[in-house]
């Protein structure tokens, strides 16, 4: 296995050190769970950033017991669920209570030398603690804060929560998805990842990162309102197209691309290949080394409008002659003729795939108290940097003492006095 091994042996535990990422120097305050927020977080610290992951008192990020399956110590005396190893490696743990007044001094005092702020409270949360743009922008006027929600900031929807399941539903992604009507099973269907959630966390990448830019030129920094809604919708691209211009909704087509034909899944000698076309000349090519290069001529399949209204009878001839050879043949000779095709691959084929490992899409990060912990890399590549693989993700609070010292110069003595009250 190719994998990448992490961290440095030059980096202090609990320091914030980051190497020469990107985004070194850059300071983050991450105060989000789940999922959403915290891959915007994860992606700063792959860039470099210094981010702390600012938690609630014992239990931590919601994700932290969403399980099983678990990533355990080898005593048994530590475990973090899988999902949380997806979202949060590169941080450092600060558990806190803002709720208190000390604690929510803590957090202000953080701010003023902090460059981003990310929080996914329900909309006004903050501003309840005194902790909202408003009052952090007084503190440090170049601060960036970037808020994602289910449903924005303003608008009817904004006090409401939003979890990804429900935007998918409310934003479209369900009813394009999913076999089409007619056939059994048919229905709304989710998408098997948090499509939304994922989403919602690039877009914050995205504008963080603009913002970044944008203080640079002006020296201010400014309030990012993401919302999952807004994000679904987004991503309908020709689904919702279709309909505001045209008043054509795209019916569901399961494993067929709605207009692209051939673009699929078709079965062979021993299972099933993905083909993808997108123009004549790539369905052409695939006449070709499939033995019938008639059928770039046929007026039934000459051109993607007439393919799309034969697409049965082109699926029929082409799994015909699909049936002839294995997996391995067609992917061989389909992939010369310059046209996509692929096999489809579960987790293990995934784990083992030559082109992934190439890529160094899997890196092994040792932690001191769960060992060694695999994650996805960054799928992020420069020619004149590097992503930094910093730290593993970390235990609830285990960096709480080292930030209070480093940040804020607190002695053992104060910070003892916060465990008690349970601030910290």
């Amino acid at each position: 296995m190719n994998d990448n091994h992490s961290p440095s042996a030059d980096m202090a535990p609990g320091s914030d050190k980051q190497g020469d990422g990107i985004l070194s120097g850059i300071r983050v305050l991450d105060l989000t769970r789940v999922v959403a927020g915290p891959l915007a977080g994860q992606t700063l610290a792959d860039l470099g950033a210094d981010v702390i992951k600012v938690e609630r008192v014992g239990e931590g990020d919601d994700l932290r017991t969403l399980g099983p399956p678990w990533v355990t110590s080898p005593d048994k005396t530590h475990e973090q669920s899988t999902y949380f190893q997806t979202v949060n490696r590169g941080k450092r743990s600060l558990t806190l209570d803002f709720s208190q007044p000390e604690g929510a001094g803590i957090l202000k005092e953080l701010a003023r030398d902090t460059d981003v702020v990310i929080e996914n409270f329900r909309a006004g949360t903050l501003d309840r603690y005194g902790l909202g743009y408003a009052a952090l922008k007084a503190i440090n006027p170049r601060l960036i804060l970037c808020s994602i929600t289910g449903f924005g900031q303003t608008g009817p929807y904004s006090d409401r929560s939003g979890y990804d399941y429900l935007v998918q539903a409310m934003g479209g992604q369900m009813a394009v998805t999913g076999l089409p009507e007619g056939m059994k099973g048919a229905g709304p269907m989710r998408v098997g990842v948090p499509i939304a959630d994922i989403a919602a966390g690039k877009n914050a990448i995205i504008a963080i990162l603009a913002a970044l830019l944008h203080r640079h030129s002006t020296g201010k920094g400014q309030h990012i309102d993401i919302a999952l809604f807004d994000s679904q919708v987004a991503m309908l691209l020709n689904s919702l197209s279709a309909w505001m211009n045209a008043r054509a909704p795209l019916p569901r087509t399961g494993n067929d691309h709605p207009t692209a034909v051939p673009n699929g899944v078709f079965a062979v000698q021993d299972g099933h290949i993905l083909i993808a076309t997108f123009n004549d000349r790539e369905f052409a090519r695939l006449a070709e080394v499939l033995g019938h290069p008639e059928w770039a001529d046929d007026p039934k399949y000459a051109r993607s409008r007439d393919r799309l209204a034969n697409r049965a009878e082109l699926t029929r001839d082409m799994t015909k002659a699909l049936s002839q050879h294995s997996k391995q043949h067609w992917m061989q000779v389909i992939n010369a003729a310059k046209v996509s095709c692929g096999p489809i691959n579960d987790m293990p084929d995934i784990e083992r795939d030559a082109q992934l490992q190439d890529r160094e899409m899997f890196v092994t990060l040792t932690h001191p108290k769960l060992g060694d912990v695999r994650v996805v890399g960054s799928p992020l590549k420069f020619s004149d940097a590097r992503v930094t693989y910093s730290r593993p993700p970390p235990l609830a609070g285990e960096h709480t003492e080292a930030i209070l010292k480093e940040r804020l110069s607190m002695t053992n003595e104060a910070i003892q006095d916060l465990r008690r009250k349970n601030t910290i």
